[in-house]
């Protein structure tokens, strides 16, 4: 019993900053959803009215969750097959070259999003010294440069690739780490019980071992394509050309911190908070343990 209470004294500090940061903030903008504040008044109660305004009348956010949904549909399943892929790869070489692969393919993940942003802007410039047209001129594929940043063609398959690449190490490390634990044994004991090649010891053994890692990271690849927002706003501004690049947390913010209707912005966020617990049930239920 003593022991007990000692393991929730250490956890404490952890529960008292987690209700502070994030279920109070949760449980106040749920409230705030449902009234009128824009920070120079004080908050006024219209009931249902925000959501109404959101899914009836308000076209750009419809516009939005369709940017976002096309979005998370490629980067969710693309970058976490990908990620789990390559960090499989990674395992079947020597050890003396795993860190520099390591380093090379999570390196998006941890680098500021304005530098990558920079690198991308260069590469999809829209003049001759942008390095895609630059490519395609000497290749004759195109014979003018084009906007690839302000085209409302061409916006939303440029971030999906960005977004993509950069998605690649949110789950890649949890893959490593848990690919490099799984026991050697069965491996001994699959090619015993007539396991012949890498392909049926990944699906038979390695798949089923790293259960976890993969749950882990299907979660943290729902979040990252549904919080799309810095890759759109340094690429193609805000707001995008047409809204082409117009995601749900763009939206957020522009009704936040661009036009202060803080009650609207919480219904907003209300929507995408729904969306991210209904998506991870989801992915809960497909990967989760099966009890019984």
């Amino acid at each position: 019993m003593v022991a007990h209470r000692i393991s929730y004294l250490f956890m404490a500090p952890f529960l008292f900053f987690f209700c502070l940061f994030t279920i109070v903030p949760v449980i106040a903008s749920m409230v705030m959803s449902f009234s009128y504040y824009n920070i120079l008044e004080k908050p006024r109660w219209i009931g249902l009215s925000n959501y109404k305004l959101l899914f009836v009348d308000d076209d750009i956010f419809l516009k939005a969750i369709g940017n976002t949904l096309k979005i998370a549909i490629v980067t969710g399943p693309v970058g976490y097959i990908m990620a789990f892929l390559l960090a499989w790869l990674i395992c079947q070489i020597p050890n003396k070259y795993r860190f520099l692969y390591t380093f090379c393919f999570y390196t998006p993940a941890i680098t500021s999003v304005v530098a990558l942003t920079v690198v991308w802007t260069y590469l999809f410039s829209g003049d001759r010294y942008g390095m895609i047209n630059n490519w395609l001129i000497q290749l004759g594929i195109i014979h003018e440069p084009w906007l690839w940043l302000q085209d409302v063609r061409t916006i939303m398959p440029v971030l999906i690739i960005v977004s993509l690449w950069m998605s690649m190490g949110i789950g890649f490390l949890a893959f490593l780490a848990g690919l490099q634990n799984v026991p050697r044994d069965l491996y001994e004991a699959g090619s015993i019980d007539g396991v012949k090649n890498r392909w049926q010891e990944l699906w038979y053994i390695t798949i089923p071992s790293v259960k976890p890692q993969l749950l882990f990271g299907a979660v943290l690849q729902v979040v990252f394509a549904l919080q799309v927002f810095d890759v759109s706003v340094q690429l193609v501004g805000i707001p995008s050309p047409l809204y082409a690049g117009h995601t749900i947390l763009t939206h957020l913010f522009d009704y936040a911190f661009i036009r202060f209707e803080m009650g609207y912005a919480s219904a907003i966020a209300v929507v995408l908070f729904i969306l991210m617990v209904g998506l991870n049930r989801f992915i809960f239920k497909i990967l989760g343990e099966k009890e019984g």
